[in-house]
């Protein structure tokens, strides 16, 4: 019977549902990195077609979006007749925090309104179903793909059990990553866009939780992968190295953002890093994969050389791809992955090109 209510109700909307639902998008937006592992979720209460509360998820720990909305009420009596809105279904657990949906039931709010079902296997419905059998009227799927689509890394992560993965290189007018340098030209990467370009990798950078380097390509650049151009907590920078390969002195050791290595057996030294080991015979991206995973990192960026995202490519293991084109030739060299895919939107930062492709067959 509950299945059959969803079903019914998740095509019901109209246009003032859709502009409250919007305003919680753009709350939840608000909450971005800063409430990993957990959604980004907002949420605004409308009483006599007047939002009179609104809040979202700040913190990771802290109140939830509902809580906040709730308690920014100044007159708490309006919320018995008042219609909540919130993005993502209330939770129905005990978690950091009490369950949302046992606030709204004894606040005796009688209508909410919800943009998606929360995959979370503790809540997955449980939430829309105690409200409905304590008598509220509940309405789901008001802007379902826009609150899917801010969510994307959270409902990757609960459907695949491993990171939202998104390759990232930079590639010539004619089709090359890199030049054949010789070892006394290691140390710093081949720039092939512009400095507007590089700020929008950092921004990127901002955006994810982890990083995801091959040994070459920490040998030949020497990246420091941290932001430099842009604010926000620093990524997980992750490097292969199982062969024990990379030299203490690299920029990835310098401590100032976290580092894991990934070997098949311990460093001689100590490094400021942390480590897992994988045998010879492991998979070491699954052996990555399932370690992010169980370490609750939903999102990664792929900033290997054109043999590690190859291996992405192929296996079909990647949500996003952004592909920085400039307009330098190198006519040799290293050439780019093999990609064969169209990209979905173009950005353009003077002479360099961003082109991000979506992996839609999974």
């Amino acid at each position: 019977m509950f299945t059959f209510v969803f079903n019914i109700q998740i095509k019901m909307h109209s246009n003032t549902n859709n502009i409250y639902m919007q305003r919680c998008l753009e709350l939840a937006k608000l909450g971005e990195r800063r409430v990993s592992p957990n959604p980004m979720v907002g949420c605004v209460i409308v009483h006599d077609g007047k939002i009179i509360g609104e809040g979202f998820h700040q913190l990771y720990g802290q109140a939830h979006a509902e809580v906040n909305a709730i308690n920014s009420v100044a007159n708490q009596n309006l919320l018995t007749k008042s219609t909540l809105y919130v993005n993502l279904e209330p939770c129905a657990h005990y978690g950091k925090t009490p369950p949302c949906s046992d606030l709204i039931i004894d606040r005796q709010i009688p209508s909410v309104v919800v943009g998606t079902v929360d995959p979370f296997a503790k809540v997955a419905g449980k939430g829309i179903e105690k409200m409905m059998k304590a008598g509220i009227d509940v309405r789901v799927g008001i802007l379902h793909d826009e609150c899917m689509e801010l969510n994307r890394r959270f409902f990757s992560f609960q459907k695949e059990k491993r990171p939202y993965i998104i390759m990232k290189w930079a590639q010539t007018a004619d089709g090359y990553v890199d030049t054949d340098r010789e070892a006394n030209l290691f140390g710093k990467p081949t720039w092939i866009t512009n400095e507007m370009a590089r700020i929008a990798v950092h921004k990127q950078r901002a955006t994810e939780t982890a990083i995801l380097i091959g040994t070459e390509t920490a040998l030949k650049d020497n990246p420091s992968l941290t932001l430099r151009d842009w604010y926000g907590e620093q990524a997980l920078r992750i490097a292969p190295d199982r062969n024990l390969r990379l030299p203490a002195n690299l920029n990835l050791f310098n401590n100032k953002a976290p580092t894991l290595a990934v070997l098949s057996r311990n460093y001689p030294d100590e490094r400021q890093c942390s480590i897992i080991t994988v045998d010879n015979q492991s998979d070491i991206i699954d052996a990555i994969l399932s370690h992010l995973y169980h370490e609750n990192i939903q999102s990664m960026i792929v900033e290997g050389g054109p043999k590690m995202l190859q291996s992405f490519i192929d296996r079909g293991l990647w949500d996003e791809a952004h592909v920085y084109i400039g307009q330098i030739c190198f006519k040799s060299g290293i050439k780019a992955p093999v990609f064969n895919y169209s990209p979905e939107k173009f950005d353009r930062f003077y002479n360099s090109e961003l082109r991000i492709f979506r992996n839609r067959k999974q």
